[in-house]
């Protein structure tokens, strides 16, 4: 092999970025010191005396988090792909000759940061710096849940049934079955839409109208329906008018929302899709208005084509709801990186 010159690597980097790399694109647009207070006070140690490798810095560590969800890609694969990819190098300030974590490592960290329960508000904390930037407006929400494909189980119909009535069957917690309990995920629960068949977990996230940005989310498993998290979803002081589809619709999730604007003294309109019933079909009027609706509620739909078609799909490696938290609020975390790089970016030029 032809021996490296010295200006090679970076040669081979301005070619890259001269054919557009997203992450470098994506490097430019998030303020990444946001995220280090949280992250320090997480991992945050006495110090035992001198001696020892030092730690991978955490920012280090978080940025290789965001690769692996963006790419939707195993720990093994995310130690590899650092090591063979020039971008990923140059995204995470590595050289050549820089130690790469290894994927012990990686999963070290993601468990550390899910034990902590933080990512809610690492959200958060990016959905404020959003705001203040200007970019999330408040003239409007979108609110919609998506189904988030976890690993199968094989239960039996017996074991299955205490599951669904919170109980651990008996045979899993023997000593000689702790290893089967600890590959058992007994939060996830099965659903059905239409003809398909969903196992896991939902995401419901609550969209700004005009710039597609999330703004909240909530997580639960498969089975809870859409309306559980609408509620809380919603926030008096900050939502004017909320959108939403037919799975939202009924007198009791009305009620409910303005008891809720009553306390803060502010309201709050609902925009829900009408659906027509057996012997009571939809009037002109409702049509008209779903029509209307639709052309609104349908912007959150693009939110989740692009966690399934440029994320690498809505789907999950992990089990437990603690672990399904962690790994939906950061998908949801970096749309919102993704998002925010495109919202920004310079116009082009005109000539």
């Amino acid at each position: 092999m032809k021996q490296l010159g010295l200006f090679d690597e970076s040669n081979r980097l301005e070619d890259l970025s001269n054919l557009g790399d997203p992450l470098e694109k994506l490097n430019g647009a998030v303020d990444w010191e946001l995220f280090e207070p949280v992250l320090n006070r997480v991992f945050k140690r006495e110090r035992r005396g001198s001696g020892g490798r030092p730690p991978y810095p955490y920012l280090l560590m978080f940025k290789i988090l965001i690769l692996q969800r963006l790419f939707n890609i195993s720990d093994d694969q995310t130690e590899y792909q650092i090591k063979d990819r020039m971008t990923f190098m140059r995204f995470l300030g590595l050289g050549i000759s820089d130690r790469v974590p290894d994927a012990k490592t990686i999963w070290l960290f993601r468990e550390h940061l899910t034990k902590a329960g933080v990512i809610k508000e690492l959200f958060d904390l990016y959905e404020r710096h959003l705001t203040q930037k200007g970019l999330i407006t408040r003239s409007g929400s979108i609110i919609d849940a998506s189904f988030v494909d976890a690993p199968r189980q094989r239960n039996t119909p017996e074991e299955n049934r205490q599951i669904k009535e919170g109980q651990i069957p008996e045979e899993w917690r023997t000593p000689d079955n702790m290893n089967k309990l600890r590959q058992k995920d007994v939060d996830a629960r099965w659903a059905k839409k239409g003809h398909e068949t969903h196992y896991g977990y939902k995401n419901e996230p609550k969209v700004d109208v005009e710039t597609k940005l999330i703004t909240d989310y909530t997580v639960m498993s498969a089975n809870v329906h859409d309306r559980a998290g609408f509620v809380d979803l919603i926030d008096p002081e900050k939502d004017r008018i909320v959108y939403g589809d037919s799975a939202y619709a009924g007198m009791e999730i009305s009620e409910k929302v303005r008891n809720k604007a009553k306390k803060k003294k502010r309201g709050v309109k609902l925009e829900i899709i009408e659906q027509g019933y057996r012997g009571k079909p939809l009037t002109q009027r409702q049509r008209a208005s779903n029509k209307r609706l639709s052309k609104v509620r349908c912007r959150i739909e693009h939110v989740f084509g692009f966690m399934t078609n440029s994320m690498g799909g809505m789907t999950l490696r992990t089990i437990g709801i603690d672990r399904a938290k962690f790994n939906i609020g950061l998908t949801n975390l970096i749309y919102n990186m993704c998002r925010c790089g495109f919202l920004c970016r310079p116009a082009p030029a005109t000539g």
